[in-house]
């Protein structure tokens, strides 16, 4: 039964929902923008309401597999384990989709949702990292990089056991190299930066 609930995540996590929320605005997100199905593309194409949807969605689908498996019923062995590893799965089917030949998004969403169920209080602290480094470079995915590199250490600090340490390590390996892309126009200062985002807009 565990094996089935991990690959029950790994197929939620695979639906695209900011590649069908793009399709019923009557725009396919990956020929647009960074041509990415997140969160942020979403946005920047088709506005902070569907943006704000696509966010919610890719986290939820961190979220609610691991609630399953915390309330699935009957006796579950290692029901912890099987959890974040379903939280996992999550993320990879996110940025590896079955049905979308595994090109998928990039993680942060998702590792948000998967992040608040198991350690809510570093979750913040990330967040607010995430927050001032956008607001001071302009560049989300400078925020998502270190967001996602700092979870770690704060979850060390907070005293959490060493799988959820290792586990956001192999998160944060997927998010950054779902990111190296991005990367390379940080450091070639080509990257698009959020600040420009309505001007963009406007001339499209």
């Amino acid at each position: 039964m565990s094996y089935a609930l991990i690959i029950f995540s790994y197929l939620v996590g695979s639906i695209p929902f900011g590649l069908l929320y793009g399709k019923m605005a009557g725009v396919d997100v990956r020929k647009d923008g960074s041509r990415n199905i997140g969160a942020t593309n979403v946005n920047r194409l088709l506005g902070r309401k569907l943006g704000a949807l696509t966010l919610i969605s890719d986290a939820l689908k961190g979220l609610l597999p691991m609630l399953v498996v915390a309330h699935f019923p009957g006796e579950l062995p290692h029901r912890e384990m099987v959890a974040m590893l379903s939280g996992t799965a999550a993320l990879v089917g996110h940025c590896f989709p079955v049905y979308l030949k595994f090109q998928g998004g990039k993680g942060v969403a998702t590792a948000l949702g998967i992040y608040l169920y198991l350690a809510p209080l570093p979750t913040l602290g990330a967040m607010a990292l995430f927050v001032i480094t956008v607001r001071l470079s302009g560049y989300v995915s400078m925020g998502s990089l270190a967001a996602s590199l700092v979870m770690p250490v704060l979850l060390l600090l907070s005293g959490e056991g060493k799988p959820l340490v290792i586990t956001a390590g192999l998160i944060a390996a997927i998010i950054w190299f779902k990111h190296h892309e991005n990367i390379r126009r940080l450091v070639k200062g080509e990257e698009k930066s959020w600040k420009t985002k309505n001007s963009d807009a406007e001339k499209r």
